[in-house]
C-alpha cells in the first residue's frame, strides 16, 4: 500500500507539473502577442521558456519552468532523426566548417543551419562549465544524444555560451540557461529532433534541452537541480550528466533562483563565463 500511495503521489506531482507549464506558455503568448501589437513574425518560433522542458525546459519566452527554454527561429534545415549509428553521410553540412578543437575560434552566435558533424564516434566529451557561482564539470552522452551532443560541442567551441546569462532558475527544480540574450527567446537559428529519454531517468545533475514542443531543441538548456525537476516527464532529450560540482556549485545555482514569476528572472545575477570541451 505504501508503494503505491507514493507512486500516486509521484504521478499527481508530475501532473501538477504539466498544468503549470501549459499555463504559462498560454500566458507567455498572451503577452508576446500584446508586446507585438499584433504583428505576425512570420518565421520566428515563439518559445515557451523553461515551461516546457519537462516542467521547466521547453523554452518558453520568459517565464520558464525548470528545463525549458529554447527555440529560436528554425531558419535552417532540419536534421534526420537521431541515429547513433548513422552513416556521416546522413549528417548536413561539411565538416571543414567545424570550429577548431582547441577553442581558438572566434566567437559566433548565429547560424544558417544545424551544423555538420563536428564530434567523433567513440570520443567521450565533456564539458567544463565555469559559472560566477563555481564550476561544473559535465560528462556528454553522444550514444544517447549524438545530435544535442554534436550542437552542444560546436556550439561552446564557437564562444556560443560565454558570457551569457541564466534566465530561468527555480530553486528544487531546475537552471535554465544557454539563451545570448537572456530574454528566454533566443536561440542559434537552427532547430533539431528529439532523442528523448525513457521514463525515469532524469534525476539532479542530468543536463537536458529545453524546447517548445516535440523537435524544437536549439541551444537553451537546463540541469536538473531539485527532485521536482528529476519527476519531469520525458519530454526532454537527455544528454549529460554533471561529474563535479552537484554538491556545492550546482546548490549555489539552484540557491540564486526565483521561487516566484516561474523563476525568471533569478534572484542573483548567474553568468556562465566559459564553456570549454574536453576529449577522451
Amino acid at each position: 500500500m505504501g508503494t503505491a500511495k507514493r507512486e500516486r503521489k509521484k504521478a499527481n506531482r508530475a501532473a501538477k507539473i504539466e498544468r503549470e507549464i501549459r499555463q504559462e506558455r498560454v500566458a507567455t503568448v498572451k503577452r508576446r502577442s500584446l508586446r507585438w501589437g499584433g504583428v505576425v513574425a512570420g518565421g520566428i518560433a515563439v518559445v515557451v521558456v523553461i515551461a516546457w522542458i519537462g516542467g521547466a525546459f521547453s523554452g518558453d519566452g520568459t517565464a520558464s519552468t525548470t528545463t525549458v527554454a529554447s527555440a529560436p527561429a528554425d531558419t535552417g534545415e532540419s536534421t534526420d532523426a537521431a541515429d547513433g549509428g548513422a552513416s556521416d553521410a546522413d549528417w548536413p553540412g561539411d565538416p571543414a566548417d567545424c570550429p577548431p578543437v582547441d577553442g581558438s575560434g572566434t566567437a559566433q552566435r548565429s547560424f544558417d543551419a544545424y551544423p555538420p558533424k563536428c564530434i567523433t564516434d567513440g570520443v567521450t566529451y565533456t564539458a567544463e562549465i565555469v559559472t560566477n557561482k563555481g564550476p561544473l564539470t559535465v560528462r556528454l552522452d553522444a550514444e544517447r544524444a549524438p545530435r544535442a551532443v554534436n550542437s552542444f560541442v560546436t556550439l561552446a567551441r564557437h564562444k556560443y555560451f560565454d558570457a551569457t546569462e541564466c534566465h530561468r532558475i527555480i530553486p528544487g527544480f531546475v537552471v535554465q540557461c544557454g539563451d545570448p540574450t537572456a530574454t528566454g527567446t533566443g536561440g542559434p537559428g537552427y532547430s533539431f529532433e528529439d532523442e528523448l529519454p525513457e521514463a525515469g531517468e532524469y534525476r539532479i545533475g542530468s543536463l537536458a534541452m529545453a524546447n517548445s514542443g516535440p523537435d524544437t531543441n536549439g541551444s537553451q538548456f537546463f540541469i536538473i537541480s531539485g527532485d521536482r525537476g528529476a519527476a519531469l516527464p520525458p519530454n526532454y532529450t537527455l544528454f549529460g550528466e554533471v561529474v563535479t560540482g552537484a554538491d556545492d556549485t550546482l546548490v549555489a545555482l539552484d540557491a540564486a533562483g526565483n521561487p516566484e514569476s516561474n523563476g525568471v528572472p533569478p534572484l542573483e545575477q548567474v553568468i556562465i563565463e566559459s564553456v570549454t570541451i574536453s576529449e577522451s
